[in-house]
């Protein structure tokens, strides 16, 4: 698919329309299909009623040590807030598709209703977008395209259920304000 195009249509889905969603992610993402449990969304964007690409939004990593010296919480307001963030746990965009610029497009779209989004599935609203980026494989230019502020990198370790493992794979971590005013909201001790 190249040259003209309509717009782009970000549609979310339900979970009993996600089996195409679900067999792209895992035929054509290099990280596979994974397990979204908890709050999240996936989405796809249609171009003329093609699947050009297709996001998964979930809850935020308990702990990234840039992302979290750049909002500024402590442990405490951390656990009580970091609901308000979401992470772009998977972003694909198929070979086959030749579409200039489609990925910030994409990333922007997605953002600019993500809130409302989510708002109207878990009845709370998100603050700011994280993601993490394989610079082995990418170099984050879409992200940066589409006004994700680089923060810094993660340690190079994952975490499976409540165990902490060292892969030695670091990832850059990419921030979008979803709010103005995201610190202030963030780093509000709640209780």
């Amino acid at each position: 698919m190249a040259g003209d195009y309509s717009r782009p249509v970000i549609q979310e889905l339900k979970s009993s329309e996600t089996y195409l969603w679900d067999y792209l992610i895992h035929h054509y993402h290099y990280l596979g299909l994974p397990p979204l449990v908890g709050e999240h969304l996936k989405q796809v964007v249609t171009i003329d009623g093609q699947i050009v690409a297709c996001l998964g939004w979930a809850s935020a990593a308990w702990k990234v040590r840039d992302r979290d010296g750049f909002i500024g919480w402590d442990k405490t307001v951390r656990r009580q807030n970091l609901h308000l963030l979401a992470n772009n746990v998977r972003f694909l965009i198929p070979d086959w598709i030749h579409i200039k610029h489609l990925a910030s497009k994409v990333l922007s779209l997605s953002l600019a209703c993500l809130n409302e989004r989510w708002q109207a599935k878990y009845s709370h609203g998100l603050v700011l977008a994280e993601t993490f980026v394989d610079l082995a494989r990418f170099k984050g230019t879409c992200y940066r395209a589409a006004n994700w502020i680089h923060v810094g990198q993660t340690s190079g370790s994952s975490k499976k259920g409540n165990v902490y493992s060292y892969h030695g794979q670091s990832k850059a971590v990419y921030l979008y304000p979803l709010h103005r005013d995201y610190r202030r909201l963030l780093c509000h001790d709640p209780g």
